[in-house]
């Protein structure tokens, strides 16, 4: 199985993935934002192609190609059930990781953890990010382009816990009679 959990950097993505990892057996988390540091480290700027040359690596071929292919391996090597904590609006990159990443294990479900802007913002100050900054501008990107059906099931997480929203989730798999056995609503 693979749980994508999306969503607007503060929407809560990583706390409910380290949660249900705690209470879904075989499980592990792949967070696709480390395949984006290692290109970003390896693919300079003077070596990228004009598109990539942007503050977001998803704008970067090869993290999309690389992303399901390191959860292949992950896949096949380690057999667990993988939770995917990511941040991705762009159509095509999504259609193509969905896509892959449904190859892989037929058992996909995605996740779109959803919030005011105001708690977003709220969310991200309290982490100490900076108003006005990436993170900031991303949620505005992300609140327009999460509408639609591609992003599957929304989870509106305004005035939930983590608890609570991993809850959802649990409750959603085991709706899905799902093979995964000994998780803990």
């Amino acid at each position: 199985m693979i749980v994508m959990i999306n969503g607007a950097f503060g929407s809560g993505k990583t706390s409910a993935a380290h949660k249900l990892n705690s209470l879904m057996p075989d499980s592990m988390i792949f967070d696709p934002e480390e395949v984006g540091y290692m290109l970003r480290n390896v693919i300079v700027d003077d070596v990228k192609l004009e598109h990539e040359k942007t503050d977001d690596f998803q704008d970067m071929e090869l993290w999309k190609v690389l992303t399901v292919q390191v959860a292949r391996e992950i896949k096949q090597k380690y057999g667990k059930h993988l939770i995917v904590p990511m941040t991705i609006y762009k159509s095509e990159p999504f259609e193509y990781i969905h896509r892959g990443l449904r190859e892989i294990d037929s058992e996909l479900f995605h996740f779109t953890l959803m919030t005011s802007m105001d708690t977003l913002h709220e969310r991200l100050l309290k982490r100490g990010d900076t108003p006005g900054g990436w993170t900031f501008k991303q949620g505005e990107k992300c609140a327009e382009a999460f509408h639609g059906s591609r992003f599957e099931e929304y989870v509106m997480t305004d005035s939930l816990t983590t608890g609570d929203v991993v809850d959802h989730i649990l409750s959603r798999l085991m709706d899905e009679h799902t093979v995964y056995k000994g998780a803990k609503c």
